[in-house]
């Protein structure tokens, strides 16, 4: 009887650990470039891209891509978030200079973040989570993650993965459906 009853209090155990959701990304805030907080909770529901950046990196162009998805995925609620990083050398010195840089250069007013690490021990806690969860963390700048509408990973894409391409725009708008 014994044996049974500690059976059965297993195998509910692994049912309630099943029915335990996958972490969502909605836990997690960064600190904005233009003071406060953004906060991913507010986009639940929504897809969420988030980029690391670097204003001198030779993919800085792909901000031109980001602001257009920022048009014309913003009115729809999807936050294109650009996370900058100095974790490659090559981010400008401080959070005034970058936002100046990326409003003369690029006419950039897509969301940003302050300048934030995205490797290593330092990682801000949701690049760890996307390590953990998926094994990515960013080898160089530009590298994307997709959260999809319910705050889960949907994809990762290396720097050389255009902002509007099929791969990235295109699966935002399946995830829209």
């Amino acid at each position: 009887m014994r044996a049974l009853l500690v059976g059965s209090l297993m195998a509910l155990a692994g049912l309630a650990a099943a029915a335990v959701p996958v972490q969502a990304a909605d836990r997690f805030t960064f600190a904005s470039i233009d003071g406060g907080k953004i906060d991913l909770a507010d986009f639940a529901g929504k897809p969420v891209l988030v980029v690391n950046t670097a204003s001198l990196c030779g993919y800085a162009g792909q901000f031109d891509g980001l602001q257009a998805l920022h048009e014309r995925f913003g009115p729809q609620g999807v936050l294109v978030l650009a996370v900058p990083s100095d974790d490659f050398n090559q981010e400008l010195a401080d959070e005034a200079a970058v936002k100046e840089y990326c409003a003369m250069t690029f006419d950039l007013t897509l969301p940003m973040t302050e300048i934030t690490p995205v490797r290593g021990q330092a990682a801000h806690p949701f690049y760890a989570w996307v390590r953990e969860e998926t094994g990515f963390a960013p080898r160089w700048n530009f590298n994307k993650v997709l959260l999809a509408p319910d705050g889960s990973i949907d994809a990762t894409f290396g720097s050389g993965v255009e902002p509007e391409s099929d791969q990235i725009a295109g699966r935002i708008e399946a995830l829209l459906q």
